[in-house]
């Protein structure tokens, strides 16, 4: 049995949805070829920037600035400390006027820590096994902060030492200011900012830092 023919409008459309559909796949290919070669464009750039950079010779002069950087630093200052045998510190440690700063023996100076002593007199001694966490900063100097016609980055600094006790413990973010006694086997808790002695064996948090409980009995405190 023969179907029917199909009317002559139905014939003409199919004729011209054939085309479009073929003008669609081919607009499709078109997009994807041009987005294909606009993602190789940007790779070229990418590539002749990092070439660029490479050869530039400000990359170099900033590389050369880092390492006096860190030459003054870490290295150079380290030669002028006084510290005893078995300490350890993260390289990326700093140190200010160090040959007024002194490590005892077994002590561990975390990363990204400052300790800063004093231009002319402020000192910072550390006694035995003192434990640093990362981004403590220990200074024996502080700006004046009076009212007048002298900006504070000029005035007159003031300069205390710094004592640590054996065996105490400074927690991370940890802020030491000049003339602050921290006591024998004391804990400071993170982030606390130490404006005034704190006890041995005592554990002081907040801003400023207070005393907030004691450690508990038992063990040798210099373990």
């Amino acid at each position: 049995m023969r179907l029917p023919p199909r009317p002559r409008d139905q014939r003409d459309r199919a004729r011209h949805r054939r085309p479009a559909r073929a003008h669609g796949i081919a607009a499709r290919g078109a997009h994807l070829r041009a987005g294909a070669r606009r993602e190789a464009g940007r790779r070229v750039s990418r590539g002749r920037d990092a070439l660029r950079s490479i050869l530039d010779w400000r990359t170099y002069a900033q590389a050369l600035r880092l390492a006096h950087f860190s030459s003054y630093s870490f290295v150079r200052q380290v030669r002028l400390l006084q510290r005893g045998e078995g300490v350890s510190m993260a390289p990326n440690v700093s140190f200010r006027n160090a040959e007024r700063i002194t490590i005892g023996a077994g002590t561990h100076i975390g990363e990204f820590s400052l300790l800063w002593a004093g231009n002319s007199r402020g000192r910072i001694d550390i006694g035995e096994k003192v434990l640093f966490a990362p981004h403590v900063m220990v200074t024996a100097s502080n700006y004046g902060i009076e009212r007048g016609p002298v900006p504070i980055m000029d005035q007159p600094k003031v300069e205390d030492d710094v004592v640590i006790g054996a065996g105490a413990w400074l927690g991370a973010n940890v802020v030491v200011l000049a003339g602050v006694t921290i006591g024998e086997g004391a804990v400071v808790a993170a982030g606390a900012v130490v404006t005034k002695d704190v006890p041995a064996f005592a554990i002081a948090g907040g801003v400023p830092a207070r005393v907030i409980g004691e450690r508990p009995s038992g063990g040798d405190e210099r373990a």
